[in-house]
């Protein structure tokens, strides 16, 4: 069940123009005063270890004298951008507490940390490379999943705020057994929605340290909310199953706790829940997640190999002819998309084969 299912690591693409013009409209692209490239000249680092006194995989970057204070000017700027009007007016009120680079992963990101001195509230933003693939995989989460999300992108530079959570990996370590029957219950059916979600909008690679768990507080109950952190993997490998949560290693413990907890009648109830939701907002996005897909029908952000490999694989699932006849992840992506809406007109949401 959880043979490897990844090989390759995915190539970084680049920001097309037909992307660009989509983000102009939007308010996605704007200028900024610091780029990526630009954090890259730090002059030194130290390793930064987590609270198990193990290597976080992040390093604590320091820069010249001179350099710092430009920097943390600019970082400030880009701040006021991201969650503000873009003035100065709360520019004397922020410090720069640290910038972090992560040596992980594909987009090396740095992890600013701003601080409110007056207060001493604080948050965090990340400075990523540009790429295409995170780009798609931010604008599909913030039009079809619960969560609104806030980015920026210029030229090669990405500023993503950041998406607070327990991180998956830890939650289900230390976390996971102080949970109640209830709570656990509660868990599982969040699990089933978010691997179902993932699986119809081709967002890859949800290992347990991909994802963050929300513990919301309602009047008589915590909820639990899965959610994404990371986009990397938006419409990429070839495999199904890389689309899937379940069949992850990492989230064996979370597929244990659904077969332990729901019944295949509570399975499927919730299946249905989530492919209703998404094809509403699919119908409720419609103009802006057209214009999107033009986007990606104009883009290669694959191999030719991953998508014969995937549309013959979702084909054997679903025995929709769309997918037999897409060329790019753009069209597997828009007959996805076609597969639900229709099923969701037809009430016939569970016409997926249950695998």
């Amino acid at each position: 069940m959880f043979d490897k299912i990844m090989y390759r690591k995915k190539p970084c693409f680049s920001i097309i123009t037909f992307l660009k013009d989509y983000l102009e409209l939007y308010s996605r692209y704007t200028k900024i005063p610091i780029e990526y490239k630009d954090l890259l000249s730090f002059h030194g680092s130290t390793a930064l270890m987590n609270k198990k006194d193990r290597d976080s995989l992040w390093v604590r970057v320091f820069y010249s004298d001179s350099d710092r204070i430009e920097i943390d000017k600019k970082l400030k700027e880009v701040y006021s951008l991201l969650h503000s009007d873009g003035s100065n007016i709360s520019e004397p009120y922020l410090n720069i507490d640290a910038v972090d680079y992560c040596t992980f992963g594909n987009s090396k990101p740095f992890r600013i940390k701003v601080r409110n001195i007056i207060n001493d509230n604080f948050t965090y933003f990340y400075v990523k490379k540009g790429d295409a693939s995170r780009i798609y995989g931010l604008e599909l989460e913030h039009m079809l999943s619960p969560y609104n999300l806030n980015f920026l992108v210029y030229q090669n530079t990405l500023i993503e705020e950041h998406i607070a959570g327990i991180p998956g990996d830890d939650f289900i370590n230390e976390m996971l057994i102080k949970c109640s029957k209830v709570e656990k219950n509660q868990i599982a059916k969040s699990f089933v929605k978010f691997n179902e979600r993932c699986m119809i909008r081709l967002l890859g690679d949800m290992r347990s340290y991909n994802y963050v768990i929300t513990p919301i507080h309602d009047f008589d109950k915590v909820i639990y909310k899965i959610r994404s952190i990371d986009f990397d993997q938006q419409s990429y490998e070839g495999n199904l199953k890389v689309y899937r949560p379940q069949f992850f290693k990492e989230n064996l413990k979370m597929v244990e706790l659904v077969k332990d907890c729901l019944s295949k009648s509570s399975v499927d109830q919730y299946k249905i829940e989530e492919r209703a939701i998404v094809a509403r907002r699919i119908l409720s996005n419609e103009s802006r997640l057209t214009h999107l897909l033009k986007c990606m029908l104009n883009d290669h952000i694959s191999t030719k190999e991953n998508v014969l490999k995937l549309k013959n694989e979702i084909f054997m699932l679903t025995s929709y002819s769309m997918f037999k006849k897409s060329n790019s992840m753009g069209e597997i992506l828009k007959a996805s998309f076609n597969f639900i809406k229709r099923n969701y007109e037809n009430h016939q949401m569970l016409s997926i084969r249950n695998q």
